[in-house]
């Protein structure tokens, strides 16, 4: 047990380097999101619109502005973590089959990657509630840094799912912009009228937005969608471990001559 423990603290030591190689991917959070939420809050218009959170049974009435803000970002909270995700996961492969056949369990490889992921998640949905703060006050705050982690949480699932499946990084990025456009702007009361159409229940980013939405104009929890949002996360990442497990079921852990020592000093490909 000792070892394992020891196999995982080193995994994912190598998942986070990982994670902090990708300086387009810090740039954009660091960037873009601040651009694309500032842009959503100043140019749209303030005209109040209806939002229907059901989980609660209740209709919210806010700014325009401020729903938009909401909705992008999200987006762009959910295109930046399945983009982080999707490159660390396709570029790290090779090394993460170098590991397994030095002996590493599999099973501490996808948790270090799933930890990897919510470290992640909680920091740029930290980064990106708190920049919405400056705007404007929500009803909820932890709630509503809540409701980004759930969208970055399930769309870093996504990502993973993404990388294990293709082999193409344009056709990765090309399929998690289309999902997440797709998923948010069907969801986006200034876009479509009947975004509180029972049809979104099935998107995956439906329980972070009605969350996100919730915790901006309204004093309840809605509960329900938490768990909701966390299927979604627990789905998407079991997906993805399942994809990692299969991409490298044909190498098999080789004997105490792949020793821990003998891989620690390795660094990803990059």
């Amino acid at each position: 047990m000792t070892r394992w423990w020891s196999c995982f603290r080193t995994a994912l030591r190598f998942a986070l380097i990982e994670q902090a190689r990708n300086r387009l991917a810090l740039l954009i959070v660091v960037l873009f999101v601040p651009l694309w939420t500032t842009l959503a809050f100043t140019v749209v218009a303030r005209t109040p619109l209806r939002f229907r959170i059901r989980p609660v049974g209740r209709t919210v009435v806010m700014d325009g502005n401020i729903l938009v803000q909401i909705n992008g970002a999200l987006q762009a909270l959910t295109l930046v973590i399945a983009f982080m995700m999707f490159v660390a996961t396709a570029r790290s492969a090779l090394f993460d089959q170098r590991l397994v056949r030095a002996g590493y369990p599999r099973s501490c490889l996808a948790l270090a990657k799933c930890t990897a992921l919510v470290l992640v998640a909680v920091l740029v949905a930290a980064y990106t509630t708190a920049w919405m703060h400056l705007f404007w006050r929500p009803e909820q705050p932890l709630l509503l840094a809540a409701g980004m982690f759930t969208g970055a949480l399930i769309y870093g699932g996504i990502g993973i799912v993404l990388a294990a499946v293709l082999r193409s990084e344009l056709a990765g990025m090309f399929l998690a912009i289309m999902i997440s456009s797709i998923d948010l702007v069907m969801q986006n009361p200034l876009i479509n009228p009947d975004a509180d159409s029972p049809v979104v229940r099935f998107l995956p980013a439906y329980a972070a937005v009605q969350t996100s939405v919730a915790a901006g104009g309204l004093p309840v929890v809605p509960s329900s969608c938490l768990l909701v949002g966390a299927g979604w996360a627990v789905g998407m990442a079991a997906l993805g471990m399942a994809a990692f497990a299969v991409r490298t079921r044909t190498h098999h852990p080789g004997t105490a001559q792949g020793s821990l020592a003998g891989v620690e000093p390795a660094a990803p490909v990059p």
